[in-house]
């Protein structure tokens, strides 16, 4: 899944997420007993379903980041001259930008 799709979904969940929680809210408004423990139950599950949607995202995103540094890592071991050369002029960039201040 492209980065701004996977965006999108995050973003599209947590709205679904506090729509549901607000109208599950406004539903127990006027609710006791019996009624009232289910819906806490409800608002329960919606809540774990949610968290299980951010650890899987957080492990999608910590997969992401391990491929991305073995990634790194191997452009760095091919060619060490060139990444020197990068981290060189990034330094040299950043050395001029903060100069200025």
């Amino acid at each position: 899944m492209h980065s701004s799709a996977k965006s999108d979904a995050i973003s599209n969940e947590f709205h679904n997420f506090l729509a549901d929680i607000e109208s599950m809210l406004k539903e127990t408004a006027n609710l006791s007993g019996e009624e009232l423990s289910q819906a806490k139950e409800k608002i329960q599950q919606r809540v774990s379903a949610a968290k299980e949607a951010a650890v899987h995202l957080g492990c999608n995103i910590a997969d992401g980041a391990e491929k991305i540094a073995a990634s790194a890592n191997r452009e760095v071991n091919a060619e060490p001259w060139k990444a020197i050369g990068v981290g060189a002029i990034a330094g040299l960039l950043l050395g001029v930008l903060f100069a200025r201040r």
